[in-house]
């Protein structure tokens, strides 16, 4: 399986919150499948921490860096993308990661219901 993680999913695993749900830990974890980390993920990240609205530890990058994910860079393709989406959501980074795992043909592990509005494989975090 591809996977591609939302912003939440992947801040709770990497934190090991008890709010992962078991299945996606598994996705997650499992070395048969690829897992995808997006520039869009840590686009957000980094915007939420410029702003205050998160807080990361110092070695964040070190911790990212030290996790078995594939990175996921976003091309011009994934933005003519956008066009294709519904306006169900308005969040321009996940409509981006949606763009991606349906360009891309992945799953998208998330807890956010809207994402699964769009028809797209989801792992529910």
């Amino acid at each position: 399986m591809n996977l591609i993680l939302d912003t939440h999913t992947l801040l709770w695993w990497l934190s090991d919150e008890a709010t992962l749900s078991p299945a996606a830990r598994s996705a997650i974890a499992d070395p048969e499948n690829t897992v995808y980390l997006s520039a869009v993920v840590i686009w957000e990240i980094r915007i939420k921490e410029a702003i205050g609205k998160l807080t990361l530890p110092p070695d964040f990058r070190e911790v990212l860096d030290e996790q078995s994910f594939v990175e996921l860079a976003i091309s011009v393709a994934h933005a003519h993308a956008l066009r294709d989406l519904p306006p169900i959501h308005r969040d321009p980074f996940d409509r981006l990661l949606v763009a991606q795992a349906v360009h891309e043909g992945m799953l998208i592990a998330t807890h956010d219901p809207d994402i699964a509005r769009y028809g797209v494989g989801i792992v529910v975090a």
